[in-house]
């Protein structure tokens, strides 16, 4: 059975992307998991790896302005669609990382809490997502070094939240998200 793993990265960030992979591998790789369990230097490693061994691998962005205006979840299908349209080879099953199917009407479409850590093709798809959405974030630290994107890759860390309270936001921050909202309310 050929199987699509997809899984994305950057849902909870207040700034930067939502950035999906879709990887099929055609072996596994030995120590694939959840990104988020995996060191930098062990996530770049198996994304050479990847990028070398997967038979097909997709990437989906989708923009800070798009989450704001379709809303986070619309961010992450449409993320996800970008990356699953990038696969040209055929697949049997769609497996994508959690509990919430953001494809209801695809019968190829499987959702598995874990599966980052269970199925090596949504493991790959996980590292290729976070290694592209930090690469990502530390370019954009270049363009904004005011707020230290390459230390938090635009998570809500308290370093981001000081940062956002002195210079107030900037494009890629995401309006929608509850703590901008309230530091542009302060700024008002």
């Amino acid at each position: 059975m050929t199987i699509l793993g997809v899984d994305e990265v950057g849902r909870g960030c207040l700034a930067g992307p939502v950035v999906a992979g879709a990887v099929i591998l055609s072996k596994p790789i030995f120590g694939l998991k959840d990104s988020k369990k995996l060191s930098k230097q062990q996530r770049d490693k198996l994304n050479a790896e990847i990028q070398i061994q997967a038979i097909a691998i997709g990437i989906g962005w989708a923009q800070p302005s798009e989450i704001d205006e379709l809303g986070l979840t619309a961010g992450v299908r449409l993320a996800m669609q970008r990356a699953i349209s990038e696969i040209t080879l055929n697949y049997d099953a769609i497996i994508i990382d959690g509990n919430y199917n953001f494809f209801p009407t695809n019968p190829k479409v499987r959702v598995m809490i874990k599966a980052d850590d269970l199925i090596p093709a949504v493991s790959a798809a996980s590292i290729v997502a976070k290694v592209a959405r930090d690469k990502y974030m530390c370019q954009q630290s270049l363009v904004y070094p005011n707020y230290a994107f390459e230390k938090h890759v635009g998570y809500g860390t308290k370093l981001h939240l000081e940062m956002l309270k002195v210079y107030g936001t900037c494009s890629i921050h995401r309006h929608s998200c509850q703590p901008v909202k309230e530091i542009l309310a302060g700024l008002s």
